[in-house]
């Protein structure tokens, strides 16, 4: 039930819904002044009433509720008032509550025992508690709603001079909304098991791991990268982070068919698009220009764009972005796929989200010359974390590794080496090194080479993935092209080699 009479003015106003003033006009009819904020005055009573008669019923309601999301002022202090009780692990009654209260200094404001004895007096049944603070919950977030189109309204009226970081505040103030809804209690492992048989049996791509391409990293990651997971790729510069994450990119949008999002902070698209069509028709960079390449090669590069022409493959090359322009382009692209999916025409939903490199992102619009970096990769790491958990996609995330692993003996990187902050060890699901023994003499270290004998070679690199919050670690070999700056799986490689 939604009222429908007049919100007082002085309820508007303390609640933030006043209509601003502006220089020189007349004061604008707000349209949520004449309808009436979204309310239910009996269901918030009945939501009080339940838990003034039996104290119990309050353990249920925490996990849902919270002061703000009462519209009248009075139940919001009854309301914080049993809160500060429950706490302590006082009892939850009338009395106990009007003492809070008097503490609190607002007993005559609620309407005193009174009020208190009419809410339980006044209680249709104590049974069903859950639904009544279920449509509480409803109402609250539509108030929320309305103020966030206020404030997008006022983001808009401000006009920056930078509509990108505009739109980004407005996305981010609107999915803000969505928290209210997302609050849970603990749920059975009964109701749970059977929401993990319907996603077994789904062939829906959201609920499949996104594979990597190498069947080596993907066999060790029970098929791949799982939806939710933060995966870190990480290694010197130079060794080849970004060929390995579009290498896992057009893996997965080619041979997979789902969509990626990469958010290119160091290097721009158009020589992405050049790596990618060097990788896939196997003519190195330098050749790609028509004047330096040969009819064959020609022929190949043709191929290579027809082919990647099929791929969903979006490249967001802004510099400077910050974490919310991050955070705001995933959601609207993943929630624009998502609706291209429900429609049917033949695309993806998303299914990997890359970002080249951790370092780059800048976790505010400004940043103090004081700031404290280590705090603001924090950030970064667990917002990426985050992103994951909300859209069920894969984040791969790429970071360099600190100088130090330059001065040792040992150059095999270690989950220490990762620059600037423990937090990206912490919050990632996994974490893959990139170790290109190859580089080093005789191999690298001694014999060290995961046991299969491959690492010492010319063009193989070791990756080692050193944390696995799902399963084991391990070492594993990959081929690399120096030529054509691409990853191969290196057993499919041998196998085409046989073949010729």
């Amino acid at each position: 039930m939604v009222s429908s009479d007049p919100i007082p003015p002085d309820l508007l106003e303390e609640n933030g819904f006043a209509p601003p003033p502006y220089a020189g006009q007349p004061q604008p009819v707000r349209r949520s002044t004449e309808r009436g904020l979204p309310a239910d005055q009996q269901a918030e009573e009945a939501v009080l009433g339940a838990i003034l008669s039996d104290e119990t019923t309050y353990n249920s309601l925490a996990g849902i509720l919270i002061p703000a999301d009462f519209l009248d002022p009075r139940h919001r202090d009854i309301f914080r008032a049993v809160s500060a009780l429950a706490d302590r692990g006082d009892s939850i009654n009338t009395v106990t509550v009007a003492s809070e209260l008097t503490v609190l200094g607002k007993l005559q404001d609620v309407g005193g025992y009174p009020y208190l004895n009419h809410l339980v007096l006044e209680l249709p049944s104590s049974i069903g508690s859950e639904s009544f603070a279920k449509i509480v919950l409803r109402m609250s977030t539509y108030r929320d709603l309305i103020e966030a189109t206020r404030d997008i309204g006022e983001i808009a009226y401000h006009a920056k001079a930078d509509v990108t970081d505009s739109l980004a505040q407005a996305m981010e103030r609107l999915y803000a909304v969505r928290g209210a809804d997302q609050r849970r209690d603990f749920r059975l492992l009964s109701e749970m098991l059977q929401d993990f048989l319907v996603q077994a049996t789904s062939d829906e791509a959201s609920v499949r791991p996104t594979r990597t391409g190498f069947s080596d990293l993907d066999n060790l990651l029970d098929g791949g990268m799982r939806p939710s997971d933060l995966v870190v790729l990480a290694a010197r510069p130079g060794v080849g982070k970004s060929a390995l994450a579009l290498s896992i990119a057009r893996n997965a949008a080619i041979a997979d068919g789902v969509a990626v999002a990469i958010f290119s902070i160091e290097m721009a698209a158009d020589q992405i698009v050049q790596r990618l069509v060097s990788a896939e028709s196997g003519v190195p960079l330098a050749r790609l220009r028509p004047e330096r390449h040969n009819d064959q090669e020609n022929q190949n590069i043709s191929r290579a764009i027809g082919t990647l022409s099929h791929a969903e493959i979006y490249i967001d090359d802004s510099s400077g972005l910050t974490l919310s322009e991050l955070r705001a382009r995933s959601r609207y692209l993943h929630t624009r796929l998502q609706d291209h999916a429900r429609s049917d025409d033949g695309r993806g939903a998303l299914g990997l989200i890359i970002v080249d490199h951790i370092q780059l992102v800048h976790a505010f619009s400004r940043v103090s010359a004081d700031a404290n970096r280590v705090n603001e990769i924090s950030t970064i790491s667990r917002t990426l974390k985050e992103i994951a958990r909300e859209l069920q996609v894969p984040v791969l995330a790429l970071s360099q590794l600190s100088r130090d692993i330059e001065k040792r003996n040992n150059k095999h990187p270690q989950l220490s080496d990762l620059r600037d902050s423990g937090s990206i060890e912490q919050d990632a699901d996994v974490v893959v090194f990139i170790y290109p023994e190859y580089r080093y003499e005789g191999g690298g270290f001694g014999s060290d080479d995961g046991g299969t004998g491959h690492s010492s070679e010319p063009g193989v690199a070791k990756l080692i993935v050193a944390k696995h919050r799902h399963g084991k670690t391990d070492d594993i070999d990959v081929r690399w092209v120096p030529e054509v700056i691409r990853f191969e799986d290196f057993y499919n490689y041998m196998n085409e080699e046989e073949l010729y």
